[in-house]
């Protein structure tokens, strides 16, 4: 079994009042029969009763990253190398030591979507300025999570997410003075306010990404076939060990009301 780290930070069971919007109910069906194919990204499982939405995912025992980078404070350039190759691969759809989480709006796409969703500190110019979004608002963000890999802490932060939308706008980027040159200027290049100049999104796609000198060191070919050596071995103890996660209060279910019976028959065939 390989212990795998998870990506963003969700519970691996999640818990929800059952919505009266059939368009979430819809949409989340959609989303767990695009992942199905996909082994980089946790399955999804559903089910329901008359208090809650139940939202199951595959339990990957060996924790979220960013607990161990809290933890930590910042990755070394290693540790961040090998994370961010293992995400250019799950980018492409193709299978790692990681699994991809937190899928709560995701959505097929054929060309591009204006829904405002995400993590303010990971939006990507374009999603601020609803211009409409793509595949490129990945490349954005990668960029965004190698920095704080690196560094501990955003490019892009401030108070209240109004101030964070300034900055990214502004597309002015600090670097700690630690970080290695080529990495600054792959940031640099993920980073551009101009989504048809950004790297990963141009003409050759994500072998542009692997191209670039922070990754010379990387074999490709070895990184879906988990032949790299992980910087970090979550310790697991069996495989329904919880003790990399945080405990989570399980009584708070209690004080949410049942939902009303016409409201269920959204979910008659869920």
């Amino acid at each position: 079994m390989h212990k795998c780290v998870r990506l963003r930070n969700k519970c691996y069971l999640n818990l929800m009042p059952p919505p009266s919007v059939w368009c979430m109910c819809n949409s989340r069906k959609n989303e767990q029969n695009d992942l199905r194919s996909l082994n980089i990204a946790c399955q999804l499982f559903w089910t329901h009763h008359e208090r809650f939405l139940y939202m199951l995912m595959d339990y990957v025992p060996g924790g979220e990253l960013f607990s161990y980078l809290r933890n930590m404070g910042r990755f070394n350039n290693n540790t961040g190398l090998f994370y961010s190759s293992e995400i250019v691969c799950a980018i492409e759809y193709l299978e790692g030591h990681i699994k991809l989480t937190d899928f709560g709006f995701a959505k097929k796409l054929v060309d591009r979507t204006w829904t405002l969703c995400g993590t303010p500190e990971y939006l990507a110019p374009e999603v601020i300025q609803s211009k409409g979004h793509g595949r490129a608002v990945d490349w954005w963000a990668l960029g965004v999570l190698i920095f704080e890999m690196l560094s501990g802490y955003p490019p892009f932060f401030d108070d209240n997410p109004f101030g964070i939308y300034q900055k990214i706008l502004a597309g002015k980027i600090d670097f700690p003075r630690h970080l290695d040159f080529n990495v600054k200027d792959l940031i640099k290049k993920f980073l551009v306010v101009d989504r048809t100049r950004r790297l990963g999104n141009m003409k050759n796609g994500a072998e542009d990404v692997k191209k670039h000198r922070w990754f010379k060191s990387i074999d490709w070919e070895a990184v879906p076939q988990k032949k790299l050596k992980p910087p970090i071995v979550p310790k697991v103890s069996h495989d329904g060990d919880t003790s990399n996660f945080e405990s989570y209060p399980e009584d708070d279910w209690k004080k949410d009301p049942p939902v009303p019976p016409k409201d269920l028959e959204i979910f008659k065939n869920f």
